[in-house]
């Protein structure tokens, strides 16, 4: 190929810009609709039918386990889908991930129980939840760098936040799904085959997104590399080598929002439950918040044109550090006006600010030829130390003033994810010799630096 047929590659279509963001918006929804109806039927009806226990805790915890060993791939999972995302291109890898997402859900929902083959379904359960957890790992990033590459600079911003829609729109269509079959359906129904529905629903999505993906063009960026000949041999060692404070600093911007979203979501009912607050109203607050990210997600992505990635995170973050001071306290008044402030101040704009902002300013971090690569290693880093948030926020609560300080814990989280956004968008606008941090740049322009 001639340079100029090389720089006659044509640019995204407004169409093709539409359809990978429908792409990346299916995607991450089908995670969370998973997400959720796994963690559902994890605490609900995953106990009895995979581990019976004289002790119905034991088998509540022993499904949880299994919740959690899905996090233990996702590492993995993002390093090898992000070096053949970054071999073989963004589109096949995210059809894989999908297909891999979506047979797994509805596997889920075939498993036969305790009762039918013992302890053999408690460990393919497991091991569909490992697949999972290794397609979920490439999953989000891949979409991101789909949706950036397709976007034009001036509407990148706005486009990129779209898969970050699909993690509320996930969330309330997995809470809605289960809630359905549960008050429609006899109890002893729900227990032995009326969970399976949500799961088995779960493949129609899968099919509607396949066909949204296998009409999509690969990137511009991809294929521009790959007609210069600047396709990574080796991306995971490659980015390693030449973006390692990127990767860092990656993680700790999306270790902000795996944090806040994991105290908000998990964390927050258990504590609302020990405070004898009525259970329909965190999870009322989580589903009003997820509501209202719809509108607020891309917003914040959109403002990121305008304004610049920096100061529209900077307003996220710091409202954040503000705002979780205040979060558990008032979740423990009881106070229904008071509940459901604080899940929408905190997870309803806090968070959605900041996850409208943070997908788009780490894709515009990495070189193309290892953006894939490097966005998985950076995002898998920060959702590892999301997933043990739980976990260390109860350890804390058993402290004097336990509430007080995981407030001021999930304060200093933010703060610590806004310099580190802070130090990654400064990296970003000197790798492309940008005369002002807040000036969007073109995805890929930091193959520029060494």
């Amino acid at each position: 190929m001639t340079a100029d047929q090389r720089r006659a590659l044509p640019s995204p279509s407004l169409k093709q810009t539409r359809r990978a963001a429908a792409a990346g918006l299916g995607g991450t929804l089908l995670e969370y609709y998973d997400f959720a109806i796994y963690g559902l039927a994890a605490a609900l009806v995953f106990g009895p039918v995979f581990f019976p226990s004289a002790d119905p805790t034991v088998g509540v915890l022993a499904s949880f386990a299994t919740f959690g060993v899905g996090f233990l791939a996702r590492p993995l999972g993002g390093a090898v889908f992000g070096h053949f995302g970054d071999r073989l291109g963004r589109k096949n890898v995210l059809v894989t991930t999908m297909l891999i997402m979506g047979v797994s859900t509805v596997l889920i929902g075939c498993l036969p129980g305790y009762d039918s083959i013992g302890h053999w379904g408690a460990v393919l359960l497991v091991l569909l939840r490992l697949a999972q957890g290794f397609a979920f790992g490439g999953e989000q990033p891949g979409a991101v760098l789909l949706v950036a590459e397709h976007a034009s600079a001036g509407r990148r911003g706005l486009f990129a936040s779209l898969p970050g829609v699909g993690v509320s729109f996930g969330l309330v269509l997995g809470n809605l799904a289960f809630l359905a079959v549960s008050t429609t359906m006899d109890p002893a129904a729900v227990q032995t085959w009326g969970w399976r529905i949500p799961f088995w629903a779960g493949g129609l999505l899968v099919l509607i997104g396949l066909l949204v993906r296998f009409g999509l063009a690969e990137t511009p960026d991809f294929e521009r590399n790959k007609a210069n000949a600047q396709v990574s041999a080796s991306p995971i060692l490659d980015v390693i080598r030449t973006h390692p404070t990127q990767i860092l600093l990656a993680g700790g911007v999306q270790a902000g929002q795996a944090v806040a979203s994991y105290i908000a979501v998990v964390y927050s009912l258990a504590y609302a439950r020990e405070h004898d607050v009525p259970a329909a109203l965190p999870l009322l607050g989580i589903i009003l918040s997820g509501v209202l990210h719809l509108a607020l997600v891309p917003a914040a992505g959109a403002l990121s044109d305008r304004l610049g990635r920096l100061p529209t995170y900077l307003a996220g973050a710091l409202f954040i550090a503000v705002t979780s001071l205040f979060f558990l306290p008032m979740i423990a008044t009881g106070s229904a006006v008071l509940v459901l402030a604080a899940y929408l101040l905190l997870f309803g704009i806090g968070w959605a600010v900041i996850t409208g902002v943070y997908p788009v300013m780490l894709a515009e971090a990495f070189a193309t030829k290892v953006s894939y690569s490097g966005l998985s290693l950076g995002m898998q880093l920060g959702v590892v130390v999301g997933g043990v948030t739980p976990f260390v926020a109860t350890l804390v609560s058993t402290a004097p003033n336990g509430p007080t300080l995981l407030g001021i814990g999930l304060s200093v989280v933010a703060l610590l994810s806004a310099w580190c956004a802070a130090a990654i968008v400064g990296r970003t606008a000197r790798a492309h010799g940008a005369a002002a941090m807040n000036q969007p740049v073109a995805v890929g322009a930091a193959d520029a630096q060494p």
